[in-house]
Order: C-alpha cells, then sequence, then structure tokens
C-alpha cells in the first residue's frame, strides 16, 4: 500500500469510487507537489477526475479531511501530551476576479479565502496531522461611514474561530492524552482563557494586550508587561530559533522571567456575566545581546502550565519555538503547492483543494522534521522499495542498491539534495522547499527504475 492508502484507509465520501479517487489525487498531487494540477496527474482520465472531485457538491471539504484526522489522533495515542498549534492565513486570489464567493482580506483591497487550522505536534516538534480546519470568505464591505466600526464587529466575530478549534481539539484528542494549545498574540482574547477546559488541557499563548492584572488578591491593579518586567530574573535559556523570512536561524541566550498573575476582566463587560480573574503564568523571555543587524527576541507568553523552575520555563518557550510549524505549513500550501494560483472558479472548490492539499502540506512537514527528530529510523516502510533505491543509486552513482534500507535521514538529506541542497556543515539539516523540489524529481526516478526492473525480469 502507498502511504496515501493506509493515510486515508478510514475515508468515507459515500461512495468506494470517491474514495479511491481520493487516494489517487493524493499519491499524485503528494508526487509532485510543486507542480501545476496538469502536470502532477498521472494523465488526462485523472486530470478530468480530479476537477470532477473538487467540484462535486456531494463531497465536503470536511469529509476530505477526516480520514486524515482519524490518523491523526491514531498518532495523537502514542503520546502522553501533544501540542495542539492553530493560526490563521489567507488565500488571495484579487489576480482571479471572476472567481465566485470570495471575501476581503486584511488588505481591504484584496479578494480571497481565510483560513484557521489546528496542526498537532509531538513535544519533540513532529508534525503529527491536521486536526481541524475551518476556511471561510470574510464579508465584503463598502469604505464610508460607520466601516471601522462594521470591521471591527466583523473581526470580533472572527474571534470564535480560536474558541471553536479549542472545542474541536478537547473533543478530538483522547481525554488520556494532555494538550497544549500554542498559538500567537491573536489568541490573546480573554474568552479564549474563561473557556472550560478538560483536564489536561493547558493554554501557552503570547501576549499581544498589556492588559490589567493582580498578582494576587487585594493587590492593586497592575499592568501585564510591568508586573512581569518586575519579577526577579529565573535564569537564562538558549533557545535554537528557526529561520524566518525575518531573521537567519540562530542559538538565542535568553533571560528569563516568570510571574504569577491574574488577568482582570475586559472593562467593557456587563457586570451581570460574572467574569471572574483567571490566573496564569507569565513568561518574559528577553534576548539582551542580539547579533548585529538582528532584531531582539523579546517574547511574554500567558501559559496554565505550571513554572515552577527554569527547566520548565525552558520547556514552555521550547514548546512555543514549534508554533513555526504552522507558518511552515501554510507556507508549503501558498508557496509549495502554489494555492493561489489554481484556476477554480468558486469557493466551495477551492475550499476541497485546500482540504486535500492540506494533506500533502503535512506530508512534506512530516517527513522534513520526522527526520531530523528520529534520524535513525529506516526508510522502509516511509519510502517504498524502488523509491529509496533509485534515490540511493542516483545519488551514489551505482547500478546496485544495498540490501537494507538506508535510514529517513540520509534519505530525506538525498531528496533535498536531488532539489538544490548542497549538503555543507554551514547548511544545517535541509528545509520543507528543497524536499518539495527533490520529490518531484524522486518520483521521475522511481517511475524510471521500476520500468527498468520489470524488464528485466521479463528479460
Amino acid at each position: 500500500m502507498s502511504w496515501a492508502s493506509e493515510e486515508l484507509e478510514f475515508a468515507d465520501l459515500g461512495d468506494k469510487r470517491r474514495n479511491q479517487r481520493l487516494v489517487k489525487i493524493v499519491e499524485d498531487l503528494a508526487a509532485a507537489p510543486n507542480a501545476s494540477i496538469p502536470q502532477a496527474v498521472r494523465d488526462n482520465a485523472a486530470l478530468q477526475g480530479l476537477y470532477d472531485f473538487w467540484r462535486n457538491p456531494r463531497v465536503e471539504a470536511k469529509e476530505i479531511l477526516a480520514a486524515h484526522t482519524l490518523k491523526t489522533i491514531e498518532r495523537v495515542r502514542e503520546h502522553s501530551l501533544v501540542l495542539a498549534v492553530q493560526d490563521t492565513t489567507e488565500w488571495d486570489f484579487t489576480a482571479h476576479r471572476s472567481k465566485r464567493g470570495m471575501g476581503s482580506l486584511s488588505n481591504h483591497n484584496a479578494k480571497g479565502l481565510k483560513g484557521h487550522s489546528v496542526l498537532c505536534a509531538s513535544p519533540e516538534g513532529v508534525p503529527l496531522g491536521l486536526l481541524h480546519q475551518q476556511v471561510w470568505a470574510r464579508a465584503s464591505l463598502r469604505r464610508g461611514k460607520g466601516y471601522r466600526e462594521r470591521k471591527r464587529a466583523i473581526e470580533d466575530k472572527e474571534s470564535g474561530r480560536w474558541l471553536s478549534s479549542l472545542e474541536q481539539t478537547q473533543q478530538l484528542i483522547p481525554g488520556e492524552v494532555g494538550v497544549v494549545t500554542i498559538a500567537d498574540r491573536e489568541a490573546d482574547i480573554y474568552d479564549l482563557f474563561a473557556l472550560p477546559r478538560r483536564e489536561g488541557s493547558e493554554f501557552l499563548i503570547r501576549a499581544n494586550h498589556d492588559r490589567c492584572v493582580k498578582s494576587k488578591d487585594g493587590e492593586e491593579v497592575k499592568s501585564l508587561f510591568s508586573s512581569v518586567r518586575e519579577a526577579p530574573v529565573f535564569g537564562q535559556v538558549t533557545l535554537e530559533l528557526q529561520r524566518t523570512p525575518k531573521r537567519k536561524g540562530r542559538l538565542a541566550t535568553l533571560t528569563v522571567r516568570v510571574a504569577t498573575v491574574f488577568l482582570q476582566p475586559p472593562k467593557n463587560r456587563l457586570s451581570s456575566e460574572n467574569l471572574q480573574p483567571l490566573k496564569v503564568q507569565g513568561i518574559l523571555a528577553v534576548e539582551e545581546n542580539p547579533p548585529i543587524g538582528e532584531k531582539a527576541v523579546c517574547w511574554l507568553l500567558l501559559t496554565t502550565l505550571s513554572v515552577n523552575s527554569l527547566s520548565e520555563a525552558s520547556r514552555c518557550l521550547l514548546w512555543y519555538s514549534y508554533r513555526w510549524l504552522i507558518e511552515r505549513f501554510h507556507y508549503v500550501l501558498k508557496s509549495g503547492c502554489h494555492l493561489e494560483e489554481l484556476q477554480l472558479s468558486s469557493a466551495d472548490r477551492i475550499q476541497r483543494a485546500v482540504a486535500t492539499y492540506g494533506i500533502v502540506a503535512w506530508r512534506l512537514l512530516w517527513l522534513t522534521y520526522s527526520a531530523r527528530v528520529n534520524p535513525d529510523f529506516e526508510a522502509e516502510g516511509i519510502l517504498s522499495t524502488h523509491e529509496w533505491q533509485a534515490l540511493y543509486c542516483t545519488i551514489h552513482k551505482t547500478p546496485s542498491p544495498p540490501e537494507s534500507s538506508p535510514t529517513l535521514s540520509e534519505c530525506v538529506r538525498w531528496i533535498a539534495q536531488l532539489g538544490g541542497f548542497l549538503g555543507r556543515k554551514s547548511d544545517g539539516e535541509p528545509g520543507v522547499k528543497t524536499l518539495w523540489r527533490g520529490i518531484q524529481r524522486l518520483n521521475d526516478l522511481a517511475a524510471m527504475w521500476q520500468m527498468l526492473a520489470k524488464n528485466s525480469r521479463l528479460d
């Protein structure tokens, strides 16, 4: 069985033929994630089948993801605790004005769709799968009198996506597995912190609002940032920062302060709501001596986790650094899979494409980070036999593959080499971009290898 067949074995789209079609589509797109749709699919019949699948009103986007989510939960069960990383993105289709069902984006002149996803990861930072996803078109607003108020009202309503995603996370992840919801500053919402949580469900969210807090009952109200800054230094932590469009990857030495604070209810809320102060730990991590030309790291994290030692604070900072995984997930969808270039005519078809490509994007991330965390895993079972054999022989320029499979780490580096990764000491580990380029070349090499192997058997 291919990995796509195993991943989608629980697919239930109301028709066995649709289930099989989904598997073939994911296989084709995963084999050439950076290619256009006509380049990626295996033949004209498959191309027509793909477009028919995405335009089929009997297929819902959530049903496409449902089988993958079940597999994600299987992988979650292998851990005592997992990370659920939430984030929002948007896909800009302004250049395709004929598309139906588009909404306004952050840039009021742009049109497209917004998406909010929950990506599960292990405590070591390996993506386990997509747990939940919402895609919607924001209502278009005309600029004029009342524009700011109406825009603010829509954004307030959209903030509910954080709450509903948390509810889905707690509902889907088994009760015996602990879960830490991780999010950036956009999730700094009182109502999210106040939402009832099951046992073992915790928060780790970067603070955005310098809200009113108390350090203990009866103490005067202070601002959040000043309260944590006044806390004594806990110690220093060295953290590996991932490379981003705004900074180079590097090791950062962070000075850490920790304080227990009580978040006060928003002043504009009705007293009849009976809102209570919420106890959280504030972790302030500041890079006091950043490299020349680099912006200093300054994170203020709010968490319901216990933080009574420097090691516990260090663990929280490490886990928060894994929030980058969902940034990578959205990056793969946009730049790797070229979602914004899809020639689909309506929002519902794009939503089905987003769900389908979401499985492809997760697989790419899983290969990238699993090879780093579990470098000694055998590639056999992750790559098919003819794939790793073709890969080995191409890289080593030999017609004879070894009897046993190489490691996953070796294969991922070789695939990345096919995609332009140089593998110098200063290059670090290969990234997802060189991987998606290399996978397309590997697919062609493996197909040729199978053909030659078949001909040799016939001879």
